[in-house]
């Protein structure tokens, strides 16, 4: 575990404001019991014909409660998403801080649609809970207990028929819970059967419908669309029991008070009026009743979402942040790696024994058979993961000596497929640099051999690269490029990845396939203009293929693994 990863709070523990919330929403549901309680003790009294001055009191106690009921309902809605959306926004922060120490090593065996369900949706499944059943537990719980209390005081007989109402209405959240745990794991099940196809689906959408093979894929995506209809019917029949059960209860307990009530108002002992307040009572319970079920569908989800997250959050991350040396003072560090192996999984070697020294400013590639560990050399010489035996220094010092980020500053890293946000041509580049200007920007742009591109966009820097667009040009599809958005080929895009690196002005660019999908005269020029612009600096590229060897320094050729 890292210092980045934060202890997991309490499933239950509301979050500021969310107890204000709930207390907000308790006296919004018992102005709605008092209101249901007094109108019907002021209809039963009212036809009696008494003297309409005795009717006042009855009559604004009516007027406040309907009033007070809408308004404390707003407060409460307001103040509970607003601590929601807030803790919301501080947990995405934290997790995403977590996430940071897994990449790539952790998150590279997991599928993409199921990262991104658990770093999306489980997580706004997780928040949810604030609002979905810590606000209305309260709220019941606050509810509830003005009821009792009041009735007990009034009353005593009538008190122990609430109580009752009370506790039954507890079984039944119970009860309920269990049957929507029980289907909670189909339906998260199925839901990321979905994802996963989908995912398939829409990132193979052009080659499929190349060759004109989309109908299976899509039998697939039906069919796992119809296990999650499956999942959610059953979640739907147990979530209609208790509804049922809820409403039972209500009718019951109402039942309950009428028996008590009855002989009491033959032999006189309490008027009319009053016995009407009392038998609404419960029967205005039914609205605080009515939340258990929705509520503990919630719970069940917000737990099944919390336990995957936590999964994914709480690996043990692929590099050690231990060190604790000053960082390294050389300029262009002397990178020296001895009898080096590393796995992803801790239950294969993948790369090595390997012994290496890139002398500052050299230009070397790396090549070799699949599987023989060019990439993962290059995750070890980018403190992507830790190397299992052998070393690793940067001059006369172990990587593992030093800060993590430290080593990590002084790396560009591209890899064979730049990504590309939808936004400005400006705001990607100054992902490398924040602190750039637009000077930098256009000399890493030229450096990069992007100066007759930027010459024909007519925004220069300021030209939106749309995310259709984007998308667009990395599949090599044709698109109409407008006065603000722009399509990006695939040599473009190689080039703007190299660009940012040369904008970090970070002393070791390691390069892994950078030019893997350009054709060969294109896949040439990228790299010669790179090396080019990277002197002084240390590159190390990995390729299958011969490309522009003849600039390098040298070519290590990279033995198969040993067990």
């Amino acid at each position: 575990m890292t210092s980045e990863t934060q202890e997991r709070r309490p499933l239950f523990k509301p979050v500021r404001g969310v107890t204000l919330a709930g207390l907000i929403g308790a006296l919004a549901f018992a102005c709605g019991v008092a209101l249901t309680a007094t109108s019907g003790w002021l209809i039963v009294r009212a036809s009696e014909r008494p003297v309409v001055l005795t009717l006042l009191t009855a009559i604004v106690a009516v007027r406040a409660f309907g009033i007070g009921r809408p308004v404390f309902r707003y407060v409460e809605r307001l103040v509970s998403h607003n601590a929601a959306l807030a803790d919301l926004t501080d947990r995405r922060t934290a997790a995403y801080r977590q996430l940071v120490p897994l990449t790539p090593a952790r998150l590279g065996t997991k599928r993409r649609a199921d990262l991104l369900s658990g770093v999306v949706r489980d997580l706004d499944d997780e928040v949810d809970i604030q609002v979905r059943v810590v606000v209305p537990l309260i709220t019941t719980v606050g509810a509830a207990l003005v009821a009792v209390v009041t009735t007990f005081v009034v009353h005593p007989p009538a008190g122990f028929v609430v109580l009752g109402s009370v506790v039954a209405a507890a079984l039944v959240g119970w009860i309920d819970l269990a049957l929507e745990r029980r289907g909670q794991a189909a339906s998260l099940a199925a839901r990321g059967q979905v994802d996963r196809v989908a995912h398939l689906v829409a990132s193979g959408a052009n080659e499929l419908g190349a060759i004109r093979a989309t109908d299976e894929p899509m039998t697939w995506l039906a069919y796992a669309q119809k296990n999650v209809e499956k999942a959610a019917f059953a979640q739907s029949r147990g979530r209609a029991a208790g509804v049922a059960l809820a409403l039972a209860v209500t009718g019951v307990a109402t039942l309950a008070m009428a028996w008590v009530l009855d002989g009491e108002v033959e032999a006189g002992t309490i008027n009319g009026p009053f016995a009407a307040l009392l038998l609404l009572t419960p029967l205005a319970l039914g609205d605080v009743v009515g939340l258990i079920p929705d509520a503990v569908g919630s719970l069940a989800r917000s737990s099944a979402a919390r336990d995957r997250l936590e999964a994914l959050l709480t690996q043990e991350p692929a590099v050690r942040d231990s060190g604790s040396e000053a960082a390294p003072d050389e300029t262009v560090p002397h990178l020296r790696v001895r009898d080096l192996t590393a796995s992803w999984t801790g239950e294969k070697t993948d790369l090595g024994p390997v012994t290496l020294d890139v002398a500052p400013g050299e230009h070397i590639a790396v090549t070799g058979p699949n599987g023989c560990g060019k990439s993962t050399l290059l995750a070890v010489l980018a403190r992507h993961l830790d190397p299992t035996g052998g070393t690793y220094a940067w001059g006369e010092r172990d990587v593992r000596d030093l800060p993590l980020d430290a080593v990590r500053d002084g790396i560009a890293f591209v890899d064979d497929d730049p990504h590309l946000f939808a936004g400005s041509l400006r705001a990607n580049l100054l992902l490398a640099r924040p602190d750039a200007d637009d000077t930098d920007g256009l000399r890493a742009l030229e450096r990069a051999g992007l100066g007759p591109w930027l010459a024909e966009l007519g925004e220069g820097l300021d030209t939106h690269l749309g995310e259709y667009l984007v998308s667009a040009g990395r599949s090599g599809a044709e698109s109409v490029a407008t006065a603000t958005e722009r399509s990006i080929s695939g040599g473009e895009r190689a080039r703007l990845g190299i660009a940012r690196a040369l904008l970090s002005e970070r002393p070791v660019i390691l390069l892994d396939e950078p030019v893997a999908h350009l054709d060969g005269p294109t896949a040439d020029a990228v790299v010669r203009d790179l090396l080019t612009a990277s002197a002084g600096r240390t590159v190390v590229m990995v390729s299958h293929h011969p490309i522009a060897f003849d600039a390098l320094d040298r070519v290590i050729d990279l033995p198969a693994v040993t067990s």
